[in-house]
């Protein structure tokens, strides 16, 4: 069983948490959906294969717990953990500057869209003609990031979700 694409989304998620949040020194909870661990694990996620990767990452993220939620599981990492992904810095260029500039006010789409072309010159563009999203942006070739980005302009402000390519196309968008 291969659980790196596992262990690197629940990485970047607990990373782009502390880059919004702060870093606290304490285990932190994220729930993943059934349909999101099928997609990370290459297979049907069981509570088999989250205790094997559970025994996977320890030597990186100390100890590791899920439990059965409505849909899927909800997955909390320890303090060791945490701090861990704390530690962690090269590779968040990207996602630290995103945040850093959606949270101000007044940000305009081009300003958001200039960061992703600050990062790659393979950057994807499309309209999303729905009521939720109003772009599509990511790395064409996955670097720095592998995620879609779906944006919406608020009116006042920015505001991004943050997908991995398999959730983005169930969205059926």
């Amino acid at each position: 069983m291969n659980y790196t694409k596992f262990e690197k989304n629940l990485i970047d998620n607990i990373k782009e948490a502390q880059i919004k949040l702060g870093f606290e020194n304490r285990p932190m909870s994220l729930n993943y959906i059934q349909a999101s661990l099928n997609h990370l694990f290459d297979c049907e996620c069981t509570e088999n294969i989250l205790s094997e990767f559970s025994g996977y990452a320890e030597s990186r993220l100390g100890t590791i717990a899920f439990r059965a939620i409505r849909d899927g599981f909800c997955i909390t990492v320890s303090a060791e953990g945490t701090a861990y992904v704390n530690n962690l810095n090269d590779g968040y260029e990207f996602i630290t500057e995103l945040v850093s500039t959606v949270r101000n006010h007044g940000v305009s789409m081009e300003q958001v869209i200039d960061i992703f072309n600050k990062y790659s010159s393979d950057v994807s563009i499309k309209e999303i003609h729905n009521d939720e999203f109003d772009l599509l942006v990511y790395f064409s070739n996955g670097k720095p990031d592998e995620y879609f980005y779906c944006l919406t302009d608020e009116g006042c402000h920015i505001t991004y979700h943050r997908f991995i390519r398999e959730d983005y196309e169930d969205l059926g968008f």
